[in-house]
């Protein structure tokens, strides 16, 4: 059920819904604002904030291989690692004769070639230890499902196939070359050469895919590769005197059969007891601090439970406009380790957290934005988001149902970004939410 639930979800995230409830369309035109009217502002309603967890995030198709690992000093260890079908374009060696075996083919070595995508996540100043791993079953969904989540695995051989130490240099895209197993390599060479592997099924029937696996205890990073990195195999066409070096690349040419599983070991932490989906942690419990991580489904729930209270305010008015400010932990972030995002995605979901839709104000989604403009002591520092028109749908809807907001990471599925939030009790980084109300 919640698996269909976050599908859902995945929608929200390529595409703007538009909540039934909350698509704008309440507007304050000019008969309102006449001399007479009187707008006051509105600053001590009560915001409750609270962490969530999210139900499996899917994680295939997102075009990035996510490896690594590290602990977070608030959320915990975090761990991705990856699994992926490869294919080939072809499945024979270079020859101008259907006798493949008259010239004298010669296996030379394999290698396992990442080419990273710039993201990274983390301290990359560590020495990062990456470890490749032989499928065991093929990389095929379950039959009532059609996606691979952050929970998903699959069974792999634990010998490894190769292994490399470096230090991650996403942004350069310096490429990360593994040295494969020359056993196995050596075995597809001879199948492919005497045509015991001539097509895609007898392929993926020897060779299932490949799980890349981080193997260090000391790292500090999750970076990420592209799914345009291959398994490259090399090999020798000796004809007389005549050397030729050839080669046969293996990709991932179905990234639905490529995904990441992301994991967050809480123990220890203030969202240690964190309860399932349907269920949320309070700031009371954790330090009047609210918790987002992408990749992992961690999320902060923002809840307005005496909004109907406004309206008693005058006979006849309205809300204008309402603008929620959430500020970072301090201390908890830095430009160099853990970056601010530069936005947060809002929802709006029900009392299960079920996604409704996205918060949306003038025909698109809606993002809470991070004020870059610093100041001595960071106390600009937050994110800012208009929700008047949601405000104003629940403070006048007759049902005594509620929805609520939760915030994510924009690239919730395929990232590890995450970030602090205080809630109103919090000394230093207290959320805000001004409403201005207007009687007429």
């Amino acid at each position: 059920m919640y698996k269909l639930l976050l599908v859902l979800f995945l929608g929200a995230l390529i595409t703007s819904c538009d909540s039934d409830v909350d698509a704008g369309e309440f507007v304050v035109g000019s008969d309102y604002l006449s001399v007479s009217n009187k707008v006051v502002l509105v600053d001590t309603l009560t915001v409750d904030v609270s962490t969530i967890n999210l139900d499996s995030l899917v994680t295939s198709s997102q075009s990035r291989i996510l490896v690594g690992n590290y602990v977070d000093p608030y959320f915990g260890k975090v761990k991705s690692e990856s699994y992926f079908q490869l294919s080939g374009s072809s499945y024979a060696l270079k020859t101008v004769s259907s006798d493949t075996d008259s010239p004298n083919y010669v296996f030379d070595s394999i290698r396992m070639i990442l080419r990273p995508d710039k993201y990274y996540y983390g301290d990359t100043t560590s020495v990062q230890t990456i470890s490749l791993h032989r499928l065991l079953e093929k990389v095929k969904v379950e039959d009532d499902d059609y996606y691979f989540y952050n929970s998903s695995t699959l069974a792999f051989d634990t010998e490894s196939l190769g292994s490399v130490s470096f230090k991650p240099k996403p942004i350069s895209k310096d490429t990360v070359v593994v040295k494969v197993s020359d056993v196995f390599g050596e075995a597809l060479f001879q199948r492919i050469k005497k045509r015991e592997i001539t097509n895609f099924d007898e392929f993926t029937e020897y060779f299932k895919g490949l799980t890349i696996k981080s193997t260090s205890t000391n790292s500090s990073s999750v970076v990420g590769f592209n799914t345009s990195s291959v398994l490259r195999l090399y090999y020798s066409k000796y004809l007389g005197d005549t050397e030729e070096s050839l080669s046969m690349d293996f990709g991932i040419l179905d990234v639905a059969k490529q995904f990441n599983n992301i994991s967050l070991d809480r123990s220890g932490t203030q969202i240690s007891d964190l309860p399932d989906f349907t269920s949320s942690l309070s700031s009371v419990k954790t330090g009047n601090k609210a918790y987002i991580q992408s990749g992992t489904g961690i999320a902060c729930r923002i809840d307005f439970p005496n909004i109907k209270q406004l309206k008693y305010i005058s006979e006849k008015g309205a809300i204008v406009d309402a603008e929620l400010i959430i500020k970072p932990i301090k201390n908890t972030y830095s430009d160099k380790n853990y970056s601010l995002p530069d936005s947060l995605r809002v929802f709006v979901v029900d009392k299960l957290n079920r996604v409704t839709g996205t918060l949306n104000n003038t025909g698109s989604a809606t993002y809470a934005v991070l004020n870059t403009q610093t100041d001595e002591f960071n106390e600009n520092i937050g994110y800012k988001v208009s929700i008047g028109a949601f405000l104003q749908n629940e403070m006048i809807k007759n049902s005594d149902s509620k929805l609520s907001l939760i915030l994510t990471v924009p690239n919730i599925l395929k990232s590890v970004n995450r970030v602090m939030l205080g809630d109103q009790k919090n000394s230093n980084n207290k959320i805000q939410l001004k409403i201005y109300y207007i009687s007429y």
